[in-house]
């Protein structure tokens, strides 16, 4: 028979190796901590999100010194396609086969809801930096995600209600057709509803597409007094530009784009997009901080970040001090933490993280300058309004989000 000591001896190796209770809490579950960017990173997107993102992510590893627990930070990266099932199909084997704890990034909307499911599935977190559905802190929610920088809610209202001030109250949509841009309708409507107003009519569009002409055609044929691009990327620089050459600013249809950014007004012009209101969690010039990052960045990339590329720093940054704070990159556990830490950074003061994983930090209502008043090529715009956090975005009891049902 064993003397006690043996068996206490050969309990002690079986509780080690099994990762029982005698498992160190302050080590990382496996041999890295390791964040995977699933990217636009050549399609209409890209110029927004894709190897800027990719930047972002190396800077606040970088800045971060490399580890955590003691275990080093990587990072994998790959083009999702704009397919839903490439997507998916990309998150579930890093999630199984390659140990990854965290992805981020995904600014396609229907990829990001399913990856969301996903992550609850494996015990892994999901972030979509760059996804903008307010569905994702709504039904779609998930108790493995956080939704970090901005969504259809908050962008689109903050353009609407800027603008019914102004006397706009019909508007006619141009819509991409998938999940992105129908949330930016369906948002942005609740709201020209709520402020008096009324929807003439809506065009839908396919993703990337080149001719606007019918959809401009038929906007102009509404008579409604806004016309509201609900898309991004590509879709809005072609839009906008062709909504220009058939005259309609100059007939006095309001043009809106709650999902424009700075790369965006870029491409536009600042001749065509003069006037244009950008709803914005980020301006490059907003602090001395927030400088540095775009010099920083524009030496990478050549040129500053959008709003989606600072602030998927400040989310890799947020992860890191969670999994520090956790002591494990234990997908449960560190959600805790993120939920808990405030967020501070130079795009972000005193941010929260809500229960139904939406991201609460103050917006900027801007607008993109004249040419004359631009001092630079990327000198595109000025902050007009600032809109408080707790304004800028859905109530959590309003957002039908099954983890918070009655709070």
């Amino acid at each position: 028979m064993p003397s006690l000591k043996a068996a206490v001896a050969a309990w002690l190796s079986c509780g080690l190796l099994n990762g029982g209770l005698l498992s160190a809490p302050a080590l990382a579950q496996n041999g890295a901590v390791k964040i995977g960017v699933l990217d636009d990173m050549s399609g209409p997107y890209a110029e927004n999100t894709g190897p800027g993102d990719v930047a972002a992510v190396k800077f606040a590893i970088a800045d971060f010194g490399g580890k955590v627990l003691g275990k080093p930070i990587e990072m994998v990266s790959a083009d999702f396609q704009s397919k839903v099932d490439v997507g998916v199909g990309i998150a579930k084997r890093w999630y199984d086969d390659e140990n990854v704890d965290l992805v981020i990034g995904v600014p396609n909307s229907a990829i990001a809801l399913a990856l969301v499911k996903v992550a609850d599935e494996k015990n892994r977190i999901a972030m979509p930096t760059a996804a903008a559905t307010s569905e994702l802190t709504g039904k779609g929610c998930g108790s493995h995600s956080v939704h970090f920088i901005y969504d259809t809610y908050g962008q689109t209202k903050t353009i609407v209600n800027a603008l019914a001030k102004q006397g706009v109250d019909s508007w006619y949509f141009i819509t991409v057709d998938y999940a992105f841009g129908l949330a930016i309708e369906a948002d942005a409507g609740g709201f020209i509803k709520a402020a008096g107003g009324k929807v003439l009519g809506s065009s839908r569009h396919p993703l990337n597409s080149q001719d606007f002409s019918s959809y401009v055609v038929q906007a102009q044929s509404s008579k409604a007094k806004g016309l509201l691009f609900a898309d991004g990327g590509n879709d809005i620089i072609n839009g906008v530009k062709q909504a220009a050459e058939f005259g309609v600013a100059k007939q006095g249809m309001k043009i809106s784009a709650p999902l424009a950014q700075f790369p965006d007004v870029h491409g536009v012009g600042l001749k065509i997009a003069q006037g244009l209101l950008i709803a914005s969690p980020f301006y490059y010039d907003m602090n001395p901080e927030a400088r540095a990052y775009t010099d920083r960045f524009t030496k990478e990339i050549g040129r500053p970040p959008s709003f989606i590329q600072a602030g998927t720093y400040g989310a890799v940054m947020h992860y890191l001090k969670a999994v520090q704070a956790a002591g494990t990159d234990e997908a449960k556990a560190v959600m805790a933490k993120m939920r808990e830490l405030p967020i501070n950074d130079f795009m972000t003061k005193n941010g929260s993280v809500r229960a139904d994983g939406q991201v609460i930090r103050d917006m900027y209502l801007m607008q993109a300058k004249a040419p004359e008043e631009s001092k630079g090529e990327w000198d595109l715009a000025k902050i007009i309004a600032t809109v408080p956090g707790n304004e800028a975005f859905r109530p959590m009891s309003e957002g039908g989000c099954p983890l918070v049902a009655g709070k």
